[in-house]
């Protein structure tokens, strides 16, 4: 097929309708008069959450997810279960329904946005300069874009989910082994269920096979390396005890306090800002999952915990990891929770030249991070500027992960408080990282100095630690 011979012009190409596409959409047309061309693979806006396994929930509240115009959820707060008490946690069903309200009733009726599902972006037109190509997947149809400013590359993060990843191990004949999506739909009861993964996805699954009424010696967990856990009860929208702001305030004293690596984290731990899976175990690995105390004692009914490092292969016989094998129980089913959902990409200039890469600037928090990136775009004058405001953080892997990223968010938060009309902006954005707005300039300079104090303690204490 050939290409149209009057390629639709915009001022912007974004390549992804999932969370971050959709959110640098929102705040970008709210603030510009920008035209916006959209193209994604899915058939419809959420990206990695149309393939979402059924009981998937947020583990954050649903008040701080989603694009800036509309909120996610009633903001009600839950009364029974393992959140009660707490901000209520969306579902995989809402948040797609979310962000189908949000293409159909926010940003299609601008006038100024093209959506086209199904469609795989093809790059840069080879011989045509600032003209961008895609294709239909359905049709198989070429099209053409003329990009006037920039094109925003909102997959660069790669979000994965089992349903799309199989396997990092190897998998003898007449293994069965699942994503988590087939729990909710088998033909027939397994012997033993052995959940291999120990981030979001795998306590999702130990939860809802608890939740199912599955006796907890029926379940095997293969958790690689033990992670610390934030408690949820610190990160909720309101102001005071409990609120995110509180949580990252705690994290900062706690630094200034401490004398040791080990040390920050047993203050940390007594405040209850941090949780661990099992008390005598000292987890080596930070991934951003949220619990309840509530969820965390529900886990603790799982006593058959491997912690042999990565799953090697799996035969009929056992579970093979690096230098020891395991006997697999009869009749099991192995649930693969191992796509990394937070993979751990090289950070690159957001801004560059006619390109956005659309990256997280708060570890974590990829969703404010796009809203958070359309905005600096729209409101500052050049890509210096820009990238400063616009530095692109790592996801976290390690223990020490979660202090450097105390103190990334601190200092990040400092500089930003330091422009009034940015922390303004951000005092009514919809994010986990919340600041005060109408903060002074002594206030702000206060806040400042007391972040400089505690990053350089931590980055004494880190000195050679891993």
């Amino acid at each position: 097929m050939t290409l149209a011979q009057t390629p639709l012009e915009v001022d912007y190409l974004i390549v992804g309708a999932g969370a971050m596409g959709m959110a640098f959409a929102d705040t970008l047309l709210a603030e510009t008069d920008a035209t916006v061309a959209m193209v994604d693979r899915y058939a419809q806006p959420g990206g990695h959450w149309t393939r979402s396994y059924p009981f998937v929930r947020l583990h954050q509240p649903s008040v701080f997810y989603g694009v800036n115009s509309r909120e996610l959820g009633t903001g009600l707060i839950d009364e029974d279960g393992l959140n009660a008490g707490l901000h209520e946690l969306a579902s995989g069903s809402e948040i797609l329904t979310y962000f189908d309200q949000v293409m159909r009733k926010t940003l299609l009726p601008t006038g100024r946005v093209s959506y086209f599902p199904v469609s795989f972006y093809d790059g840069p037109a080879p011989d045509q300069p600032g003209q961008q190509r895609f294709h239909s997947v359905i049709t198989g149809e070429p099209s053409a874009v003329f990009v006037r400013r920039r094109t925003v590359d909102a997959t660069y993060m790669n979000v994965t989910v089992p349903a799309t990843t199989p396997p990092k191990y190897t998998v003898a004949p007449g293994v069965r082994v699942v994503p988590p999506n087939d729990l909710a739909a088998l033909d027939n009861t397994p012997g033993h269920y052995t959940i291999v993964g120990g981030g979001k996805t795998g306590i999702d699954a130990c939860l809802w096979l608890l939740q199912q009424s599955v006796d907890p010696d029926d379940i095997t967990w293969i958790v690689p390396r033990d992670s610390w856990f934030l408690n949820r009860a610190n990160i909720q929208p309101d102001s005071g005890p409990g609120s995110a702001a509180t949580g990252l305030e705690a994290g900062l004293l706690a630094t200034l306090d401490a004398q040791s690596v080990e040390e920050l984290f047993q203050r940390v731990e007594a405040s209850g800002g941090l949780l661990r899976l099992t008390p005598d175990v000292t987890p080596t690995a930070y991934r951003c999952a949220t619990v309840t105390v509530a969820e965390l004692e529900q886990l603790r009914r799982i006593k058959d915990v491997l912690r042999h490092g990565r799953v090697r292969s799996i035969t009929r016989d056992g579970i093979e990891f690096s230098g020891v094998t395991v006997p697999s129980q009869p009749d099991t089913l192995y649930v693969n929770c191992t796509a990394d959902g937070l993979e751990r990409r090289p950070t690159v200039p957001v801004f560059d030249g006619a390109r956005i890469t659309l990256q997280a600037v708060i570890p974590c928090q990829q969703v404010f991070s796009a809203g958070f990136t359309a905005h600096i775009e729209a409101a500052y004058p050049d890509d210096v500027v820009k990238n400063e405001l616009c530095q692109a953080a790592s996801h976290p892997g390690s223990a020490s992960d979660y202090l450097r990223y105390i103190i990334e968010v601190g200092s990040r938060m400092s500089r930003w408080g330091a422009d009034p009309a940015l922390l303004d902006w951000l005092s009514r954005a919809r994010s986990v990282v919340r600041v005060p707005s109408g903060l002074t300039a002594e206030q702000a300079g206060q806040m400042s100095q007391f972040i400089e104090l505690a990053k350089a303690q931590l980055e004494k204490l880190l000195d050679g630690h891993p």
